[in-house]
């Protein structure tokens, strides 16, 4: 790994189980568990476009002047990013959008910035060990935005297996 991207990477996943692991470990009350895979695939895949889109806050100061890094028609912060970065925070947005803005703070904060659930539930006011059931919910929510289960097949008439109507008999005159 590039020590850059070593150095940037926080704690949690420098060894540590990040809160969305922590949580794939729980088991539901039928002894299964409690966060479906794609659930929990939906999470890794969101915080890996959100590194790879270079979306986490700056610690440090930028040294670099404002005006001179402004494009014509770009953001300040866009001017600097290579493709595969802007591709990264197009994916990220449509999938919080996806979601709603109900759910789309809630996966920010559990997965991308890595709070704890009982972090969100004291920042949010929320009552206790509900936090867990709001993160489980927008990341099925995100799963769906990820795999859509397949199109339901329309009926096309209501006519039996092999139907075709008669027209003859339909103009036929009496």
């Amino acid at each position: 790994m590039h020590e850059g991207r070593a150095a940037a990477m926080t704690g949690a996943r420098m060894g540590e189980k990040t809160p969305l692991e922590m949580l794939a470990r729980l088991k539901g009350r039928d002894g299964g568990r409690f966060l479906p895979q794609d659930a929990h695939d939906a999470g890794e895949r969101l915080f890996s476009d959100f590194n790879r889109a270079q979306m986490q806050p700056r610690i440090t100061a930028s040294l670099q002047p404002r005006l001179e890094s402004r494009a014509r028609a770009m953001r300040a912060d866009a001017a600097g990013l290579s493709d595969s970065a802007l591709d990264a925070r197009r994916r990220v947005g449509r999938a919080l959008l996806s979601v709603g803005p109900e759910l789309a703070d809630v996966l920010l904060d559990f997965v991308c910035f890595e709070k704890g659930l009982e972090q969100m539930e004291r920042e949010r006011q929320w009552p206790v060990r509900s936090a867990k059931l709001m993160v489980r919910t927008a990341l099925m929510a995100l799963a769906r935005h990820y795999a859509p289960p397949p199109p339901r097949r329309a009926i096309r008439h209501w006519g039996g297996e092999g139907y075709r109507p008669d027209i003859a008999a339909m103009f036929a005159e009496e």
